[in-house]
């Protein structure tokens, strides 16, 4: 099937709009990426289903595109069709604390609609830029909360059956930064259903700098609120609340994941700390597969400061957080990638622990 007969044919389902002049550098909150071979927006979930079981059946590549926060798109002509999701309904019922979002809705924005309804659950997860629709792909988790906590059932489009179905979340396998969703491109979220507390008081406090920063104690409940707003000020503390008009935000947020080594390799990397005279400020904790350790941290201490490697630089590390590589506006996403690289390969030096990237990568590898 040709372009134009694609285009067509895409055109006439309900609820779905062409765009021939978007970017990927237009969709990415890091602006960064080439230009697909067609841009479909879609208004409402049923068009999501139709469009991409059309490409599916015609064995064109769809890109589902939310937020565009956790994209890495190749530079040049990129051989997908964008599937832009702007079906954003969300329903909040306070008297039961579920919530249903539509993929497409802007996730801060659900968390904010939440807390101002007086539930709590997810407020520790303000501030993260993208979709609802993409929060349990990846399980997205800030400040000792994870989506995975609340979240009870999924809304998918099953590909391979051709079903529109709800699931419970049980069946997502998630984990840490993960999902059964994530790279195998088996089903695209439609919509997401949360139960929250009713009670209008916060998950337990569990991350430490969030706790002294609010005076509490760990596994106190306070004021979603509250919490709130002291997520958001640590976030923008660290470029991690997307200000288009701020290329220090310019960023896939948290570039690489936080390894989950065995004990003997966190032995070795607490014994270069020693080595280093850092071991005190070191973390690592006990987790279910291990032990984990902080990127940030084995960046910092591997030669790779704020800001790195300096003014000039098209790519640089935010110059307030060692985890967020950012585009300072005239890069490309190869110089993005040459720098994710060379950091990659400095903390594997210094440390022998290889870093593994969080964002989606298309069109292009580490």
């Amino acid at each position: 099937m040709n372009d134009s007969s694609l285009a067509a044919r895409l055109a006439a389902i309900e609820g779905v709009t062409l765009d021939p002049e978007v970017t990927f550098a237009q969709l990415t909150t890091l602006h960064l990426g080439g230009t697909p071979r067609l841009a479909v927006r879609c208004t409402t979930v049923a068009a999501v289903a139709n469009v991409v079981s059309l490409l599916d059946a015609a064995a064109v590549p769809a890109l589902v595109v939310g937020g565009g926060s956790n994209l890495v798109v190749a530079d040049g002509d990129v051989d997908v069709v964008a599937v832009i999701l702007e079906c954003d309904g969300v329903h909040v019922e306070p008297a039961t604390g579920v919530v249903v979002a539509e993929a497409g809705a802007v996730w801060d924005d659900v968390v904010s609609m939440c807390v101002a309804a007086g539930l709590g659950g997810i407020e520790c997860l303000s501030g993260i830029p993208g979709s609802a629709g993409a929060t349990p792909v990846q399980n997205v988790g800030a400040y000792g909360v994870e989506v995975s906590d609340v979240l009870t059932r999924v809304r998918l489009w099953d590909r391979e059956r051709g079903v529109d179905e709800w699931v419970p979340a049980a069946a997502l396998d998630l984990a840490y930064r993960y999902s059964n969703l994530k790279f195998s491109g088996r089903a695209v979220v439609l919509a997401v259903e949360l139960t929250l507390h009713t009670d209008g008081l916060s998950a337990p406090l569990r991350f430490g700098e969030l706790v002294r920063v609010l005076g509490a104690e760990a596994g106190d409940r306070v004021p979603a609120a509250r919490v709130r707003n002291a997520v958001l000020e640590l976030r923008r503390g660290k470029g991690m609340v997307y200000d288009p008009a701020d290329v220090d935000t310019w960023s896939a947020g948290s570039f690489f994941t936080n390894p989950i080594v065995s004990a003997a390799q966190a032995s070795k990397v607490r014994a270069i700390a020693e080595e280093l005279g850092k071991a005190d400020s070191m973390p690592c904790f006990a987790v279910e597969g291990g032990w984990k350790l902080s990127a940030a941290w084995l960046i910092d201490h591997a030669g790779f400061a704020k800001g790195y490697p300096g003014d000039g630089a098209v790519a640089r590390l935010s110059t307030k957080h060692t985890l967020a590589l950012t585009n300072r506006g005239t890069a490309s996403t190869a110089d993005l990638v040459g720098l994710a690289r060379e950091v990659r390969r400095g903390v594997e030096k210094v440390f022998g622990v290889s870093l593994e990237p969080e964002p989606v990568w298309v069109g292009v590898t580490m």
